[in-house]
């Protein structure tokens, strides 16, 4: 779907505002997942680089929202900063796989991104790293995280495990995600930047995106209100159960447009 048809169907307006009220709720109940539900419902209608494209202003914002909110932001920086220069490398890197005649691939990998996380939680796998490790694993880490996120849109994969792996208390494990997800949406943001053209389009993609902010921040707003009152347990078994279904239907979509 071109970028100006947002314009000729308000219908696709409601659809974009719904997809972000919807992820912003989600990332107000588990402290993320706004960019996997975005990218994932998104690109059901619309060619990944264009859904990456219109959850930037959001992701950011959120973000930001969520990584100041914590206590320990400079000790997280210090601590984290090579896994964040590997997602900086990373994404801008794999960002072409987003554009140009790749959109396909990057549908699949999208599908299998969004599948093989699921799995993980709904298995609940854990891992563990040992403390002298984590100086060589974490640019590692960064740099796979940045591939994945350029190709597919999405943060998670392995950035989530690894940072659960690190035995954070629960409040600097949410500022640390919050500082991985901001970074990686910054990448991504250069990334498509550096590969697009100037048109009407991207200009027409940047005002979505700041549209979508709205329905984005009262979607979160209404999920932190509602996560006292709610099994956060029976959400995270949800919410991962329709990620698997979601992935793998994007995933089979792109293989039968490929036959």
């Amino acid at each position: 779907m071109a970028a100006s048809s947002f314009v000729a169907f308000p219908l696709t307006w409601v659809f974009v505002g719904a997809v972000f009220l919807l992820a912003g709720f989600v990332k107000g109940v588990v402290g993320m997942g706004l960019p996997t539900v975005a990218m994932g419902l998104l690109a059901v209608t619309m060619p990944p680089a264009q859904a990456a494209a219109i959850l930037i202003v959001p992701s950011f914002v959120t973000n930001i929202w969520q990584l100041l909110a914590g206590p320990v932001f400079k000790r997280l920086c210090i601590r984290l900063w090579g896994m964040m220069a590997g997602v900086m490398v990373g994404t801008i890197a794999g960002s072409g796989w987003l554009t140009g005649n790749h959109a396909g691939i990057a549908l699949s990998g999208l599908g299998i991104a969004l599948a093989a996380y699921a799995i993980l939680g709904l298995l609940q796998i854990r891992f563990r790293v040992n403390a002298r490790h984590e100086a060589m694993l974490s640019p590692l880490v960064g740099v796979v995280t940045g591939l994945v996120t350029g190709a597919t849109g999405v943060f998670v994969i392995p950035a989530v495990p690894y940072l659960q792996s690190l035995k954070l208390e629960k409040e600097d494990l949410i500022q640390a995600l919050g500082l991985s997800f901001t970074v990686s949406t910054i990448a991504l943001a250069a990334g498509l930047w550096l590969r697009a053209e100037p048109s009407s389009s991207s200009a027409t993609l940047i005002g979505i995106s700041l549209l979508a902010l709205v329905p984005a921040l009262i979607g979160m707003i209404i999920g932190q209100a509602l996560r006292l009152r709610m099994s956060v347990e029976t959400f995270r078994r949800v919410f991962f159960a329709g990620l698997l279904v979601l992935g793998l239907y994007l995933a089979a979509e792109s293989l039968f447009q490929g036959t």
